[in-house]
């Protein structure tokens, strides 16, 4: 594959955003993945599926180049992502609002159709984990609801369809030869797993994430990878969060996102810029 210039491909995604259409007006310049201010007088804070607009917030942007980034996914399990796991009744208002089952796919069928590497950071409980003699607040419910529940690191009894489990609709992509699957993090971010040292050793410093929970594994991993050197932005909407009465951990973790990384923009727009990216 021939390469191509930060220029022209800046250029290219440019062209492959905007041909996503309704995101910016005529004349203006892309933000989000590429970064550059607004040239209209619009105005708005990101959302799941829009990214910022002039919202008074320097935009670093994010280039998506084929040699050195990486789709990292967090926690895509059944007891976050379905019906019939243990945290649905306050994350499925978020996962269905934002799509983010759908949205994960298409991530991860990009990924395969380009070739390009995903990184899965997995979260498991085994039966010692319960035996931990202090717990913050949702490591407390974690362990209580049985989440992420596995007899061992060795032992695999029950594991299929569990909560433990990948989504069915996940499984065939990351059985796939681009996916790698890290060792278990514990609590929330990457620091008490390989995921950094997986990354590094495949020449990997530009990150794309998404997954679950939006304020807890998510953001986690955003601020370690990029406290590690990484460079990360988000996919607005290829994650989510719980939602009680008081308290609503998407809108959180949003507000960080877009405060913290290079960059923050919808699945659809960082598809159409992957795909660019790879010449498609």
């Amino acid at each position: 594959m021939m390469k191509r210039s930060p220029q022209s491909l800046g250029l290219s995604l440019i062209t492959g955003l905007l041909g996503a259409g309704g995101m910016i007006t005529i004349g203006a310049v892309v933000v989000g993945l590429t970064g550059g201010p607004v040239a209209s007088q619009e105005a708005r804070a990101a959302t799941a599926t829009l990214p910022p607009i002039n919202d008074g917030l320097p935009m670093p942007g994010f280039d998506i180049t084929t040699t050195n980034t990486a789709i990292v996914i967090t926690d895509p399990q059944v007891d976050f992502l379905s019906p019939d796991g243990v945290t649905w009744g306050v994350v499925g208002q978020s996962i269905t609002e934002n799509g983010t089952v759908e949205n994960l796919e298409a991530l991860f069928e990009v990924a395969e159709q380009v070739g390009m590497p995903v990184f899965v950071s997995p979260h498991y409980y085994y039966e010692h984990d319960h035996e931990w003699h202090f717990e913050g607040t949702l490591e407390r419910l974690m362990h209580d609801i049985g989440m992420f529940d596995r007899p061992g690191a060795l032992d695999l009894s029950g594991f299929d369809g569990s909560g433990a489990d990948w989504l069915d609709r996940y499984k065939p992509y990351i059985d796939g030869g681009n996916v790698v699957v890290t060792s278990p993090h514990k609590i929330y971010g990457p620091d008490s797993n390989d995921l950094a040292l997986q990354l590094r050793k495949a020449g990997i410093d530009k990150v794309i994430l998404g997954g679950m929970s939006s304020n807890l594994c998510t953001e986690s991993h955003m601020r370690g990878l990029i406290e590690a050197g990484f460079e990360v932005m988000v996919v607005t909407d290829a994650t989510a969060g719980a939602i009680t009465e008081f308290y609503d951990g998407y809108a959180a973790s949003l507000t960080n996102f877009r405060m913290i990384a290079s960059a923050v923009d919808n699945t659809q727009n960082t598809v159409r810029a992957i795909k660019s990216a790879y010449g498609m």
